[in-house]
């Protein structure tokens, strides 16, 4: 998903927010709270409309999303992010808001991302073990997304920022094919 340079705006705000010394916020209560009211957005088509036309004043856009807010159980914090999104018309890219804020946690927390592909399904306990391999290879924490890639033979593939691990079967068979190639 290639992020807007107005998401990573608000994103950044956000996280001022949230990080400034006195907060009481914690990045990932405030993420969670934001992810459930866009579920909500995201399962009513006449929310979503109501919540990104022109036509319904400001006003009542911030009403709906103040009764919502008390039934999800908004804090103030994530309340007041959602009006300012409302009051600027960019509801409608809270999904893209969201996913920039914790890509900009992330960075700020030292935390790397990883994006693992594997031949099938891992187990938690293979989860946790390579987990600790890449934060041992980089020296950093790492939250890590694991999805299962039908492609693979076997093994998995890593990738953190722009380096590749690859430890696959057909990884390695490409290997030792270029190795064998240069070798004649």
């Amino acid at each position: 998903m290639t992020i807007s340079a107005v998401a990573t705006r608000y994103a950044n705000a956000l996280a001022d927010a949230v990080t400034a010394p006195g907060s009481a916020a914690r990045p990932e209560n405030v993420l969670a709270e934001l992810r459930a009211f866009e579920a909500a957005l995201r399962a009513s088509t006449d929310l979503h409309n109501a919540l990104t036309s022109p036509a319904v004043p400001p006003g009542r856009k911030r009403a709906v999303v103040g009764r919502i807010g008390d039934v999800l159980g908004l804090s103030r914090l994530a309340r007041n992010f959602l009006f300012v999104l409302i009051d600027r018309r960019r509801i409608a890219e809270l999904d893209e808001v969201l996913e920039s804020f914790e890509q900009v946690v992330d960075e700020r927390l030292g935390i790397a991302r990883a994006d693992v592909a594997s031949a099938r399904e891992l187990s938690e306990a293979q989860r946790a073990a390579l987990n600790g391999i890449l934060e041992r290879m980089t020296g950093k924490r790492i939250r890590t997304h694991f999805a299962v890639d039908g492609s693979l033979i076997g093994g998995v593939v890593a990738r953190i920022g722009s380096t590749v691990y690859d430890g696959s079967v057909r990884g390695q068979l490409d290997s030792l094919g270029r190795r064998l190639a240069t070798e004649n």
